[in-house]
């Protein structure tokens, strides 16, 4: 294969579900795609819809200036651009990974040629080329290969840049999932407390709904916070108020039957930044908590 530096070019590494459904949408946007994986059985339907597969990963990434690597971690990206000349490349990982490990790799990638951007699927498969799914991926590092190529990024989901920090994107990806994550245990301990009462879940999930959405207010409130680090003024309900009150979720669960694990340690948070100074920290929004979990 020769180098084809058209815009409308580019190599994808690794078909798994997210890589095949990055392949299957550029493909149907026209664009010329090469694609490589470890198990080439997986690029056989994508070669009947016109990507072009590549042997090696050597041989994939000789075929476009854009190389985009989605593949399992970033030891399998190591793995796989082992000992290939990347000179003049323009390398995006959409490999789940961590900060640190963007950085790393973004470094690893300038000594070899190329410039790098690190990006963080904000996605599942079946929301990639669905535009009204609201997917999108963020993307960090190299904004010089983020502008070159924007509108083929932009392809299967929506393009955020969040810096030239090559582990921002990876930090962005994890904070809105700890978020997520955080949010469903909420949930779950929600659902476990009605079970086996005569509350159907379908009835408790618009309630659920609802009152989640009208806490949302949290996320500003907490950033303005932070940032000013004024965690007293114009407080509704003090840290005070709010450790009290969770005595009656905790009561409320052993009396359900139904284990506290999920949120007994944002209690013992919340109870800990109350202990610390009660007269201090007892009139205190709760997002004062917050600064308890960054290690010194």
């Amino acid at each position: 294969m020769t180098d084809n530096t058209s815009q409308n070019s580019l190599t994808l590494l690794g078909l798994g579900d997210m890589g095949t459904a990055l392949a299957r949408t550029w493909l149907a946007a026209g664009h010329h795609l090469t694609v490589w994986n470890r198990t080439a059985a997986r690029a056989e339907p994508l070669a009947a819809q016109g990507a072009v597969v590549a042997a090696t990963p050597a041989e994939a990434v000789a075929a476009s200036r854009l190389v985009v690597v989605c593949l399992l971690d970033d030891s399998s990206v190591g793995s796989a651009l082992d000992g290939i000349d990347l000179t003049g490349k323009d390398l995006v990982n959409l490999t789940t990974g961590t900060p640190a490990e963007g950085r790393a790799r973004a470094a690893w990638a300038e000594e070899r040629g190329a410039r790098f951007t690190d990006g963080g699927i904000m996605a599942t498969p079946t929301m990639i080329g669905v535009p009204e799914s609201g997917g999108y991926v963020f993307y960090s590092g190299s904004r010089g290969l983020f502008d070159t190529h924007r509108a083929v990024l932009e392809v299967p989901a929506g393009a955020r840049f969040v810096g030239e920090n090559p582990g921002h994107a990876a930090l962005h990806d994890v904070a809105l999932l700890s978020a997520m994550w955080g949010m469903f245990a909420g949930i779950s301990q929600a659902y476990a407390l009605t079970e086996g009462e005569d509350i159907a879940p379908k009835d408790l999930a618009p309630l659920l709904s609802e009152w989640l959405g009208a806490m949302g207010f949290f996320v500003g409130n907490a950033a303005e916070r932070l940032t000013s680090r004024d965690f007293t003024s114009g407080v509704v309900s003090n840290l005070a108020m709010q450790v009290t009150g969770t005595g009656t979720m905790l009561r409320t669960a052993e009396e359900q039957g139904v284990s506290t694990e999920l949120i007994s340690p944002y209690v013992d948070l919340l109870r800990r930044r109350l202990a610390a100074d009660p007269a201090a920290h007892g009139a205190e929004d709760t997002a004062g908590a917050i600064t308890l979990l960054k290690r010194p």
